[in-house]
């Protein structure tokens, strides 16, 4: 485990410290950039990155086709060396289509599966159950997130889902506290408004937005360096402006990619 703090016996993580919720990069006419999206997750992982997610939240995923999901992930799979995970974002409004997004991931070299919780469900374990039925063996990380898919998933039930980890970005440190003192499970934390707290307490690490412009900062501040979150806060802020267009004008300012959303 990366972190002390971690509770005994808890399985051991995918990955430890802090990983990339990859933008999605796009053309001036809209045209999703393969090349320029896989060159910057390789230079993230060269700062410090020790994950990528592919066709998440912040990846705009609900505005990509199929086949640009596909090709996404094999395009950073093949860029990336081996011992970085590549996690695709399967989350879906239904578990069939979250199954089908799942399996069409796996074919296609995904190391693990990052599913969002369904809009709507107050019990999401007969959808992750489906999904852990198509994945076999590849690890399924659920996701919480409850301003994008509320309500999101009970702390209660987080110790009875088929799931290897549990993202968590809704920014409450009372159920970061409640989750880490009383599920046995491998926690990403997803808010970097709260690193400096989270990483000390035990999560097993990040998964960062944020970390597509700050990666030493995200770094930095899940350490445990309280002055490395503070020189982070206002980025912080400012990636959550016009979502993703916040986080795309400050990606492009440190490193010249493109600004262009789909979403948004």
């Amino acid at each position: 485990m990366g972190c002390a703090g971690s509770v005994v016996g808890m399985a051991m993580p995918l990955f430890d410290g802090v990983g990339v919720a990859l933008l999605s990069l796009f053309a001036e006419d809209g045209a999703l950039e393969l090349t320029a999206t896989a060159e910057h997750a390789a230079r993230l992982v060269e700062l410090g990155m020790n994950a990528v997610v592919v066709a998440g939240s912040t990846g705009e995923a609900a505005a990509l086709e199929p086949e640009e999901r596909r090709a996404l992930l094999v395009a950073v799979r093949d860029t990336l060396p081996r011992r970085v995970p590549v996690i695709a974002g399967t989350g879906a409004a239904s578990a069939r289509q979250a199954m089908r997004l799942t399996e069409q991931a796996i074919d296609h070299g995904a190391d693990a599966v990052l599913a969002l919780s369904p809009h709507g469900v107050a019990d999401p374990r007969p959808y992750y159950s489906a999904i852990a039925g198509v994945a076999g063996d590849v690890p399924v990380i659920a996701y919480h997130f409850p301003a994008m898919a509320s309500p999101g998933i009970p702390v209660s039930m987080l110790g009875e889902l088929p799931i290897v980890a549990c993202k968590d970005t809704s920014s409450d440190a009372e159920r970061l506290l409640h989750t880490l003192s009383s599920v046995e499970l491998p926690i990403y934390v997803g808010a970097s408004g709260i690193l400096s707290f989270a990483g000390p307490l035990g999560c097993a690490g990040a998964i960062l937005a944020l970390a597509n412009a700050e990666p030493e900062g995200c770094i930095a501040a899940f350490a445990g360096d309280a002055k490395a979150q503070l020189r982070i806060a206002e980025a912080h802020r400012q990636a959550l402006v016009d979502f993703p267009a916040g986080l795309k004008g400050l990606t492009a300012k440190r490193f010249g990619t493109p600004t262009t959303a789909r979403i948004g």
